[in-house]
């Protein structure tokens, strides 16, 4: 069964390497290769949930590479292949011929690959290389128009915000070797960790998991993200980068618990992000603007959920927010084809032109507001019931969240039916390529449902093992089912504006609450004028004492040719004369006559006679 683990994750990569490598002369080629793979991986994906495979091989000197499939991974990887079949199957007629298709879909492919391997590693050196992989072909998929140089800063912003958070996994890697409690870096084995070294493991997992899942404060560059192409953020933003971190913390869950204070920072932050980007959400004009801050909204559920230890819960809101959240920006990356607008006062009438992409996207909407019987209204109920057990506190701050979802969901509902200036009767119609990842990924938000009821939530639980997970009483589905529809009635009939909010206070959420501005005020700026300080220093300082040794050092050499060289050579020159002299003075006993050899030895002898005379 090992094989096919490795044939789930080697697939996708070795596809997407290809097709990305061969560029243009494959373009004709790469959608149907894509798609193909796709759904080849997926077949593999449900064959490995069922079957748990574990694999292992040699990596470096006792620290072997591993993978596995467990409940959680295995959920997971089903999920990550069925939305990335949708998502290709929708590229095939989003993205035109003319477009280097074969690098778009080898891309992809990459990224799926790599989502896949990040899913089912057990251990850090796997993890790290995988999170890295789908890092940088994030960057390469948001920047895809690379010859626009807005798309190319919104990928750079993305990139460098995602990878100076993903610094916190080295730095739990660090801890994790120099606290010599763990041999192999098994994810499983960081919880045994004790003492600060596991302060510091849990303190990078978490700054990874809030980078790369936008939660506060990295969320402003999910917004810069939007301006990569519409299958891209369907694919990116709903079941894969964006829920890695939502994934690393419910996967290590019981590091959070063990660490005395990682579960409530994960909870409380990600209570907060559900409930401040939601009324973010609600300021925003521009649908994948809407749909992008709903989705860290979103994702603070899951990251509530982990740090509340509700497993199950995050797990199924998982699910089935990936599969609404790739509809919407589906549908909305149709409309944007069809109409070239994003802003959602554009698109009044949208919904009319296009039934099936109104229907779907209403579906899709309605199930992110937590309207039953659709998918999140019931698994936003499971998960607020593992909060309730642990914070009452918490519990009401994801039920403001919630009412909040439903808010800009409907918001988005109300836009796209009214009647305006996209003109009413049917338009273009629909290809099958578009239609059916529509109705697939529709009809699932509502068969999601199942999952959170029993007998199938007790069959979830199992598989995903743990702690037995809280079942929500009935005033709970029947509290969060009359707030999500009494709002999202409410929203209809009066329209977008609900409230009276202070221009200032509707500006500063319409702009992502200014983060991005505020982390170039405070760390980006900074920097660069250190940098620029250091680089004067060095041109100015460094440079011109390196500059100055130099000449210095030349002048020396010059004068020591000039005057001491001289007496050196002088005194060497005196040493062989005198040398030369003495050996000639040396020759002239050397006549080769033996009877001057015997008066000369004669002589020798009398003077050593004399000479021990003289000393006695």
């Amino acid at each position: 069964m090992s094989a096919l683990l490795w044939a789930l994750v080697a697939l996708p990569l070795t596809v997407g390497t290809l097709l990305a490598v061969a560029g243009r002369p494959a373009d004709r080629y790469a959608p149907g290769i894509a798609v193909g793979t796709a759904v080849a991986a997926f077949g593999l994906a449900v064959a490995v949930a069922f079957a748990h495979p574990r694999a292992e091989a040699p990596l470096l000197e006792g620290l072997p590479a591993g993978l596995a499939v467990d409940g959680l991974s295995g959920l997971m990887a089903v999920t990550v292949t069925a939305v990335t079949v949708a998502v290709l199957l929708f590229s095939v007629a989003d993205v035109g011929r003319d477009e280097a298709r074969a690098r778009f879909f080898g891309l992809m492919l990459l990224f799926a690959g790599a989502m896949l391997t990040t899913v089912t590693a057990t251990t850090l050196p796997v993890l790290l290389m995988a999170w890295e992989v789908m890092g940088a072909t994030s960057w390469a998929l948001i920047g895809y128009w690379w010859r626009d140089p807005e798309r190319g800063d919104a990928a750079n912003t993305a990139f460098l915000t995602t990878r100076a958070a993903d610094l916190g996994l080295y730095l739990a890697a660090g801890a994790a070797l120099a606290s010599g409690q763990t041999d192999s870096l098994a994810l499983a084995d960081l919880s045994a960790t004790t003492g600060a070294w596991s302060s510091l493991i849990t303190a990078g997992v978490i700054a990874a998991a809030f980078g790369k899942s936008a939660q506060l404060p990295f969320s402003f560059w999910l917004s810069r993200a939007m301006q990569g192409p519409s299958p891209v953020s369907a694919l990116l933003h709903s079941a894969t980068m964006v829920v890695a971190g939502a994934y690393l913390l419910l996967r290590l869950e019981p590091l959070l618990a063990r660490s005395g204070w990682g579960g409530h920072v994960v909870a409380w932050t990600g209570a907060v992000t559900a409930v401040v980007l939601g009324l973010v959400a609600v300021a925003q004009t521009d649908l994948k603007q809407l749909l992008a801050a709903s989705s860290c909204a979103q994702i603070g559920f899951m990251v509530l959920a982990a740090g509340a230890g509700a497993v199950t819960g995050g797990t199924l809101q998982l699910i089935a927010h990936a599969a609404a959240k790739s509809l919407a920006f589906l549908v909305a990356g149709a409309w944007l084809t069809a109409l070239g607008t994003k802003a959602l006062p554009a698109l009044r009438g949208a919904a009319r032109r296009q039934r099936t992409a109104g229907i779907t996207f209403s579906v899709a909407v309605l199930t992110l507001a937590g309207v039953p019987p659709l998918a999140l209204w019931a698994a936003k109920d499971v998960l607020l019931a593992g909060v309730l057990e642990d914070s009452t506190a918490l519990y009401a701050v994801g039920l403001t969240g919630a009412v909040i979802s439903a808010v800009y969901s409907v918001k988005a509902l109300w836009f796209v039916w009214q009647p305006g200036p996209v003109p009413d009767g049917p338009g273009k119609p629909l290809t099958h390529a578009v239609r059916l990842p529509f109705v697939t990924l529709a009809l699932a938000c509502l068969a999601l449902t199942a999952t959170s009821f029993p007998p199938v939530l007790d069959m979830v639980g199992r598989v995903l093992g743990g702690d037995a997970q809280p079942t929500p009483h009935t005033w709970e589905f029947a509290l969060s089912a009359v707030l999500a529809v009494g709002v999202s009635a409410l929203v209809w009939i009066r329209g977008p504006r609900l409230l009276p909010v202070p221009g200032a206070v509707t500006a500063l959420a319409a702009e992502w609450l200014r983060l991005e501005n505020a982390v170039h005020t405070l760390l980006v700026r900074p920097l660069m004028r250190l940098a620029a300080a250091l680089a004067a220093f060095d041109d100015r300082v460094l440079d011109r004492a390196v500059e100055g040794a130099a000449r210095g050092t030349v002048r020396l050499a010059r004068w020591t040719d000039r005057r001491p060289e001289r007496l050196v050579d002088g005194a060497v020159e005196g040493v062989a004369g005198g040398a030369r002299a003495l050996g000639r003075w040396a020759r002239r006993p050397q006549t080769g006559q033996l009877h001057q050899y015997l008066a000369q030895a004669v002589a020798a002898f009398t003077v050593l006679a004399v000479v021990l005379v003289l000393v006695r």
